[in-house]
Order: C-alpha cells, then structure tokens, then sequence
C-alpha cells in the first residue's frame, strides 16, 4: 500500500472556528474519549484547527458539492511516501 502526505488550505468562518472552540471545550471534560487518541501533545489551537479541518474535509467528500469544496478548499499539495 503506498502513502501519501497531502496539506490542505482551507478557510473557515468564525462561526466555524467557535463551534470547534466549544466541541474542543467539551471534549476536556471526556478525558477517555477516542478523540484523545494520539492528541495528548497539541495545543488548544491545534485541536481546534484539526476538528475545523476534519469538518470541512468531511463534509466536503460526503455532501458531494462542489461548490462547498471550491469554497473554502483553498489548495492541496500531495508528496508520495517512499517506504
């Protein structure tokens, strides 16, 4: 199986950014969640921008609407890993 390392830029809503700020709140309180996994080491802004990103990205490949991705999808770079 090949790998690749693939970087998005995205934009996002303040809207947005706050209701990750609120589920990044939240999870604190469920310290045994899965969500902690492999998360022990990041800052509150990293968990906040991952869960912004993992929304968008989900949303983007699951409502399959173009124009939502275009929107706010900005770019992708992709690098194959040589294992």
């Amino acid at each position: 199986m090949e790998t690749v390392t693939t970087c998005f830029k995205l934009t996002f809503t303040q809207e947005q950014y706050n209701e990750a700020v609120n589920y990044v709140t939240d999870m604190k309180k469920h310290p045994k969640r899965v969500f902690w996994i492999g998360k022990d080491q990041q800052s509150d802004e990293e968990l906040v921008y991952s869960v912004i990103a993992h929304r968008i990205l989900s949303g983007f490949y699951n409502i399959n609407n173009a124009k939502y991705g275009n929107a706010q999808v900005l770019a992708m770079t992709n690098l194959r890993n040589d294992n």
